[in-house]
């Protein structure tokens, strides 16, 4: 089984897609737009306009994060759950940090935490909260 996020971008989904391609290195898989939609009736509700995304898929590492511009209402609202970053090491962290909270609102700094040597907060300059952090061995029983 495997879970996926699927984030509404609300209209600016493909601008997210570039924003996280350069940040990420996020790599897209598929993009279709409403226009590519055979059967436009089947949407819930009038189609936005038909270049906007209906559905796209990137992976960024080895997760796949689903996205579209839903029906492009330009109210993006992403409240209560963050996609956590696993750098291999400080710099990397603190890159990806740096870029994410470019446009963004830095919500913990970034610093040394008990459980990894870099952890921060933000939310995107799309408003998608983020957990940077070092990924660490999990400690090991008896420890």
């Amino acid at each position: 089984m495997q879970i996926q996020p699927y984030l509404f971008f609300d209209g600016r989904c493909e601008e997210a897609i570039d924003f996280y391609r350069k940040t990420l290195d996020a790599k897209v898989e598929a993009i279709m737009r409403y226009k590519d939609n055979p059967d436009p009736a089947g949407c819930a509700g009038p189609a936005p306009d038909g270049e906007k995304v209906m559905h796209a898929c990137l992976h960024i590492g080895n997760a796949t994060i689903l996205a579209s511009d839903g029906m492009a209402q330009g109210k993006p609202d992403f409240k209560g759950f963050s996609l956590a970053l696993s750098a291999t090491n400080d710099a990397q962290a603190e890159r990806w940090f740096a870029a994410l909270s470019n446009g963004g609102e830095i919500q913990m700094p970034m610093d040394k935490t008990f459980f990894s040597s870099r952890f921060g907060m933000v939310a995107d300059r799309f408003g998608v909260s983020w957990m940077v952090l070092v990924a660490s061995d999990p400690p090991q029983a008896g420890t």
